[in-house]
This record gives structure tokens, C-alpha cells and sequence, in this order.
């Protein structure tokens, strides 16, 4: 799968009107001490394979699917399980780290957790594309107001096809 990334990032952290704040690359805690905080908290053990499944995942960027993530992480050991790879997963998710995303492939792929983007996603080859635009955010917020919501959180997600697709 082919990831392009062409969000922008701030120079200030920014408060966003669901809660959450943006924050220049750098800033945020470094996620290995969130999870081993979290993990110590439920009472669960470190170990060496969770630690390699953690790096590799936060090293490879993009929108990766459990398989994926597997492949990348027996390229150091080959002994980690899928078991392991997906209950890995599920405690970044739980501690607030990766997020499960669906884009209409039937799969669950996981991104790290930060800052805000929106998604465009080609139905011919798969090639996510992550962006961010104040203006389209604003006009969300506007069209949340005129309708009564105070928005909390939100994902968009555009489906189409590439240019190279449409060139196919």
C-alpha cells in the first residue's frame, strides 16, 4: 500500500474546538512511557516482543493493517504471533496511541494518534492520502453550529480514484 503524507503541521499548538490540541512535532510524551504506563496501571508484564511490535509500528508511519505490521516486526523476530501483533495493538488503542481506521477495504488499519487530518482514499489502488484544511474545518464547524451540535470529534474520509487509477 503506497501512504502519502501532505498535512501541515503547526507552529503552536492549537486548540481545536473538540477538545483535543495540536501540537508541533516533538512535544508529545514519548509513547513509550504512556504505554508503559498504562500497561503497569493494568497490572500486565513488559515484554521484549511487545517492545519490537511498539517500535516497529511507530517507526513505519502510514496506515498499516495487522498482517502488515506483522511482516515488518518478523523481519526482526521471527517468533512473534498474530496473537501478539493484535493484542499489541489494542492496548496502543486503549492508551490513546494508534487508532483503528476503516476505509472500506474490510480491514482495520491503524495510524498513530496526534494530529488532526482527513483522509483521501483511492477504490482502485489503495493509496491513502492524509491532509489537513482549516477552511474545510471551519466550514464544519459552521454547518455544526447552524444545525445545533457542538462537535466533539469527527473523521472525513473522501473516497475516489488517483490520477494514476484514472489514467488506467
Amino acid at each position: 500500500m503506497l501512504v502519502e503524507n501532505s498535512f501541515h503541521l503547526h507552529a503552536d499548538p492549537v486548540s481545536r474546538p473538540w477538545g483535543k490540541e495540536v501540537k508541533q512535532a516533538g512535544e508529545r510524551s514519548d509513547p513509550m512511557e504512556i504505554l508503559n504506563r498504562y500497561i503497569a496501571e493494568k497490572g500486565l508484564k513488559q515484554t521484549r516482543q511487545r517492545n519490537l511490535i511498539v517500535d516497529t509500528f511507530f517507526s513505519a508511519g502510514g496506515h498499516l493493517n495487522v498482517e502488515e505490521l506483522l511482516a515488518l516486526v518478523r523481519q526482526q523476530d521471527a517468533r512473534v504471533s498474530a496473537a501478539t501483533v493484535y493484542r499489541t495493538m489494542k492496548l496502543l488503542t486503549e492508551c490513546g496511541l494508534a487508532q483503528p481506521r476503516h476505509f472500506g477495504d474490510g480491514q482495520t488499519r491503524y495510524e498513530t494518534a496526534g494530529d488532526h487530518h482527513d483522509h483521501l482514499i483511492c477504490t482502485g489502488c489503495g493509496l491513502i492520502v492524509e491532509f489537513e484544511n482549516d477552511e474545510i474545518e471551519q466550514l464544519q464547524l459552521a454547518v455544526a453550529r447552524k444545525h445545533g451540535f457542538r462537535v466533539t470529534h469527527h473523521k472525513m474520509e473522501l473516497y475516489g480514484r488517483c490520477a494514476d487509477c484514472r489514467k488506467g
